[in-house]
């Protein structure tokens, strides 16, 4: 990708530097539609979650690797972004993953059983990993310093429009429809977005003195070693517990060669897949911990509201999308506000007020019964939403505060790791303790247990999102207080091209 010189240290800065301009809102735009796409993917396939263990008659720790197959095949891919930038081009890559995940889209809307629809959903995260991660790194080299936080509260706009517009589009088409639909409705939206894209997205310069080798060892040793430790965890609740040699084995394997990468990627003379060496950068090592660890509440949450609405109370796909649509409207909220709050007051507190939002929005959740006030729960939601977006902005902003023009898009693609591992390991974790307490309530009740006994075991297991989110809290308080820096990436002007 084109590089840009940083602006000396000692000049203020300028309106031409702070003003976004119509060619950067035209790039933001293009960015904000692919980002859209694969945002409502993932919200439509939650409210799905249930209609597709019935329709496949697979429990709930089997059919959640429909999601978190696919948040791991992202991880998995999201490191080769900063390579194949360099090495295509931004425009190629970019238009190249819009297909992908388009191809992978058209799979997942013909599988046959779970673990075809399994199997398909990893090859579509394989093609929308590199989406987010490259958008955020396009706008970064094209926004600077001065325009950093509303940049990211841009891109963060998918993520306001996913949990509002999702779940509804989503459990509409199940309703009315086939769950097939939620991934063929996928056609239209990636079509105007090759389109847009190739007229808007700045192609890039190819340089081959930029194109590393891609660290290959790197990513055997990475990718693997997550997938393995997220089956052991997913595969406790089957044999009894985290002691049997089942849970054992792959976790230990998994922990080898994540051990094995740190150690490759400290010494490898190649620019590693992951550069750990980033970590040396305060803000970029709380960024990076808080979107871990906030990841596995959020994600985690996203898999058990539906459950709760559709399995406790019995709604409708289409009505439960309806009653999450409150947790968007907060998060639209925050990204409002978020952006421009980080920029004049910095990250640190920001981020702090949103976890604590988060907690607060998620504990009626923890003390739901099987008739719980609506209203209650609709207001608590848009707490909730507020939360992840006060939370996540900030984040995303200060973890490339001092760092040069060169790591930016590297450590776009780290950062979009972290918070998919950490979503991959939430996932899993929520889904076995919540099959667990659902079949121990169910053997206790003699087969018959009452919608109160259901509902308190969603929300015994609502509470480990909490202390999700109450854990990261501490790296949360490591953030900087203030975003600006003289060292942060400077502002590069898209150009259109034809």
């Amino acid at each position: 990708m084109t590089t840009s010189t940083p602006p000396d240290a000692g000049d203020a800065p300028d309106d031409s530097a702070s003003r976004i301009t119509p060619a950067l809102l035209k790039l933001a735009g293009v960015m904000m539609l692919g980002a859209l796409m694969a945002q409502l993917d993932s919200t439509m396939v939650n409210v799905a979650i249930d209609t597709l263990g019935q329709e496949f008659e697979a429990p709930v720790g089997t059919i959640q690797w429909v999601s978190t197959g696919y948040l791991l095949a992202m991880a998995t891919v999201i490191p080769l972004t900063g390579w194949a930038a360099d090495r295509f081009g931004a425009r190629a890559t970019w238009m190249f993953c819009i297909v992908a995940f388009l191809g992978g889209s058209m799979l997942c809307g013909i599988a046959w059983s779970a673990e075809s629809l399994i199997a398909f959903r990893v090859i579509q995260g394989l093609g929308g990993g590199m989406i987010l991660p490259l958008a955020q790194a396009i706008l970064v080299l094209a926004a600077g310093s001065q325009r950093l936080g509303r940049l990211m509260s841009a891109i963060g706009v998918p993520a306001m429009l996913g949990p509002v517009l999702g779940p509804v589009i989503g459990g509409s088409l199940i309703d009315q429809f086939s769950w097939r639909w939620i991934f063929y409705v996928n056609l239209p939206i990636c079509l105007v977005t090759l389109a847009l894209s190739w007229r808007i997205v700045p192609s890039g310069t190819v340089d081959a003195s930029r194109a590393k080798r891609l660290d290959l060892l790197g990513l055997a040793l990475v990718s693997p070693g997550c997938a393995v430790v997220i089956y052991g965890l997913s595969e406790a609740e089957r044999h009894g517990g985290f002691t049997d040699r089942h849970v054992v084995i792959p976790l230990v394997a998994g922990a080898v060669l994540l051990a094995g990468f740190a150690w490759h990627a400290l010494r490898t003379t190649v620019e590693p897949i992951i550069d750990l060496r980033l970590f040396k950068a305060r803000s970029f090592a709380a960024s990076s911990a808080v979107l871990f660890i906030f990841g596995m509440a959020m994600f985690g949450a996203m898999l058990l509201l539906p459950l709760y609405y559709q399995q406790v109370r019995g709604d409708s796909a289409v009505k439960a999308g309806l009653l999450l649509a409150p947790q968007g409207v907060g998060l639209a909220i925050a990204l409002i506000l978020a952006g421009q709050l980080t920029d004049r007051m910095g990250p640190r507190w920001i981020a702090f007020a949103g976890l604590l939002l988060a907690c607060v929005g998620t504990i009626p959740f923890c003390l739901v019964q099987g008739d719980s006030n609506q209203l209650l729960l609709s207001a608590s939601l848009v707490i909730r939403g507020a939360g992840l977006g006060a939370a996540l902005v900030p984040c995303m902003a200060a973890a490339y505060r001092g760092l040069p023009e060169e790591s930016v898009t590297r450590a776009s693609s780290a950062v979009r790791i972290f918070q998919q591992l950490g979503g991959s390991f939430g996932v899993a974790i929520v889904a076995v303790m919540l099959q667990h307490r659902t079949e121990n309530v169910i053997a206790d009740a003699g087969g018959r247990p009452s919608l109160d006994h259901l509902a308190g075991a969603f929300g015994n297991v609502f509470w480990w999102t909490v202390a999700f989110a109450t854990v990261a809290v501490i790296p949360a308080l490591l953030l900087p207080r203030t975003l600006h820096d003289a060292a942060a990436p400077a502002p590069r002007e898209p150009a259109s091209t034809a």
